[in-house]
């Protein structure tokens, strides 16, 4: 009877679902023993008086005989449980039923969250297209790459599969196609070189900085004979196409345009925070408050593009096109591509399970990459400085193929990688649980960042002006006035930055800024070019006695892209530091690697300053007699200041008479138009 009872009261998932209480916590509700009547029927009238004493003590204890307050306590508990139980029952099924059904309503959601987006895209361009058009394009752009990802999902195997005979055809014939290609570019190139330098023939000199310098980087190869031609010249002319199409086309010169002010727009709203935290006084007046909280509002960015996967994705597409072109191998074709992006210690991370196993040419790669490229963040703060934003981010992409190319023309492979036949790396995404959370640590950890550039700001700033005062103290000791680190590098560096295309009298600052980027930092750098730029624009005038100014427009960009880089002798440390950390096994190759890297990393940003001094295009000042005639000339400007040497250029005196040529001659306001020139600017015609 006791093992029946037993069995009758197990406890068991179908009874806990049904909401059936355990017998065992029922005291209060039934007899402990309700089996216990057909019990004692069996056994006889004795059975049945005990039974009926029990009862009679339960009445009279008010409960079970000897039984607890504690006992009663853990009754009500199980009663109380069962009770949730069977409330909450409707909402298991229902959490059952959403997991049942999970992918049914993920696609109803997506569904009704696509029609609502279209609708509101109906209504933005229905309402005004102009203002819209910039949705437009966004929604174009992911539109093709989602219908592209389905494609590729469901018809990719079936596509490759028809295209097998035609690629198995084009494998017959490639030895063959491959050095008519080559004769075809070759002809193409040189005709139009022959064509586009006729118009400008200063742009010879920048063609030939660019030959001499991978010349230069080829009498430095560590293993002349294993260099992969292939990677050196597609990585060269993926730097070309690019270069052609951001500097050189409408298309390409309008979208980066148009990308650098969005950028420029969207760094603005760092004021919010920044007026919030310093005042306004402070983020106006002061560098560290209107600078420096653009890194830490950057990072954040990017940290939040990181957790939702986008520089993932980014990064493996740009990394995708390299090593199928170039024929590198994922890992350092990958840390290269991420250098776009992040800086020279972030993008390793992006390899680290990978970099034991790295052969010294592509550890050589990775480290070149670091010190071509700038970090985004960083690039927020010298856009603020006014560096124009196309021309960085032109910069940060057409330094990825050529750091891979010098690289693989400097240190060839001539170990076998691990990795050469894998056909993918796979990158980990972020260890936040949520996007506030991505925020938060990225906002942290820019906060080391920016203790960094300001302590290297006050060091560097604080070194150069005692080596300054040194030099100076030297220099008068033997009669030299003015010597300095700037005017030494101006002289050292100034055949380079000539070769690089900048005008012999722009030379001189272009070398200075050289030498600051090189021995100092890239940043301290930068605020100088800023300050020139600021120079031109306010409309100065270019020669104050014997000293520049500022440097033309050309000179500009060449020293734009010239400076975008962490190729220094500071970035040494940190690069070795933050490597080694990551692989102290490696440590030897890392040291015995890091100078040929650096001299690498320089040449790779001084390759894409003697394409961009190659492909510049003049900006036409416009018609300056309209200009001048109805200009105020309350404040000065560039266009006015080269309107009014062109207008000096146009006097002519005979006889003592003041005459105009050209477009002055025969205008009524052209002696109004001298005199106010004269105003602020000097000439010989304006004495008397």
């Amino acid at each position: 009877a006791a093992l029946l009872e037993m069995e009758e009261n197990q406890i068991t998932l179908d009874n806990l679902e049904k909401g059936i209480d355990n017998a065992a916590f029922s005291s209060m509700v039934s007899p402990p023993f309700p089996s216990r009547q057909g019990a004692g029927a069996a056994q006889g009238a004795p059975a049945n008086d005990v039974f009926q004493g029990e009862e009679r003590c339960y009445e009279e204890c008010d409960g079970p005989c000897g039984e607890s307050k504690e006992e009663r306590k853990g009754e009500w508990k199980g009663r109380f449980s069962s009770y949730c139980r069977k409330a909450l029952q409707p909402v298991s099924k229902a959490k059952r039923s959403c997991k049942a059904h999970a992918k049914v309503l993920r696609r109803v959601i997506q569904g009704l969250l696509g029609v609502a987006y279209l609708c509101y895209f109906i209504a933005a361009c229905s309402l005004n297209f102009q203002r819209a058009l910039a949705l437009v394009i966004m929604t174009a752009v992911v539109f093709f790459f989602f219908c592209w990802s389905l494609f590729k999902k469901h018809c990719g195997a079936k596509v490759l599969l028809l295209l097998r005979p035609v690629w198995k055809c084009f494998q017959k014939f490639w030895p063959w196609l491959k050095w008519l290609l080559c004769v075809a570019h070759l002809v193409g190139l040189t005709v139009w070189l022959a064509l586009d330098t006729s118009r400008n023939p200063e742009q010879f000199i920048s063609l030939a900085g660019f030959c001499i310098l991978v010349l230069f980087l080829f009498a430095c190869s560590k293993h002349h004979d294993a260099v992969s031609w292939r990677a050196v010249f597609l990585g060269l002319a993926l730097e070309f196409l690019f270069g052609l199409l951001v500097l050189r086309t409408t298309i390409g010169v309008q979208a980066f345009q148009w990308l650098g002010d969005q950028i420029q727009f969207f760094l603005g709203y760092t004021t919010a925070g920044s007026s919030f935290v310093f005042g306004n006084t402070l983020i106006t007046e002061v560098f560290a408050f209107q600078t420096l909280p653009i890194v830490v509002f950057f990072s954040c960015v990017m940290s939040i593009l990181y957790y939702l996967g986008v520089m993932q994705w980014l990064i493996v597409k740009i990394s995708w096109l390299l090593q199928v072109s170039m024929g590198t191998t994922p890992a350092e074709t990958l840390s290269v591509a991420g250098n776009i992006f992040v800086g020279q210690t972030e993008a390793p991370l992006l390899i680290r399970p990978y970099l034991a196993d790295m052969t010294r040419s592509e550890i050589h790669a990775v480290m070149t990459g670091g010190f071509s490229t700038i970090a985004g963040s960083v690039m927020g703060a010298y856009i603020s400085f006014g560096i124009d934003a196309a021309s960085l981010i032109a910069a940060s992409v057409m330094a990825a193929p050529c750091a891979l190319a010098m690289s693989k023309l400097v240190y060839p492979e001539v170990e076998e990688s691990k990795f050469k036949d894998k056909a993918s790396i796979c990158l980990s995404s972020g260890e936040e649980q949520n996007i506030l959370e991505a925020a938060s640590n990225g906002a942290a950890t820019s906060v080391g960042l920016v203790a960094n550039i300001a302590a290297n700001l006050i060091a560097f700033l604080a070194v150069l002006e005692f080596i300054n005062a040194a030099l100076r103290w030297f220099g008068e000791m033997v009669d030299i006035e003015g010597l300095s680190f700037q005017v030494i590098c101006s002289y050292v560096l100034m055949p380079v930055a000539f070769l690089m295309g900048a005008d012999w009298a722009d030379s001189p600052l272009v070398a200075e800024l050289l030498g600051i980027k090189i021995f100092l930092n890239e940043f301290v750098a930068y605020q100088q070019l800023a300050q020139y730029k600021k120079n031109r624009l306010s409309g100065l005038e270019e020669w104050d006695g014997s000293r520049k100014q500022w440097i033309s427009e050309r000179a500009e960009s060449i020293a734009t892209f010239a400076l975008c880089g962490f190729a220094n002798l500071s970035s040494i440390g940190i690069m070795l530091g933050g490597l080694t950390s990551m692989v102290p096994q490696r440590k030897s190759d890392l040291a015995s690697t890091v100078l040929r890297a650096l001299l690498t990393g320089i040449c790779v940003s001084m390759l894409n300053a003697c394409l961009a001094g190659f492909l510049h295009v003049p900006t036409e000042v416009g018609d300056c007699v309209t200009f001048l005639s109805t200009a105020n000339f309350s404040s000065t400007s560039y266009t006015m200041y080269m309107c009014c040497k062109q207008l000096f250029a146009s006097l002519v005196l005979e006889n003592g008479t003041l005459s105009f040529t050209g477009a002055w001659a025969g205008t009524a306001e052209s002696m109004l138009c001298l005199t106010q020139c004269c105003g602020h600017y000097n000439h010989t015609s304006c004495v008397g």
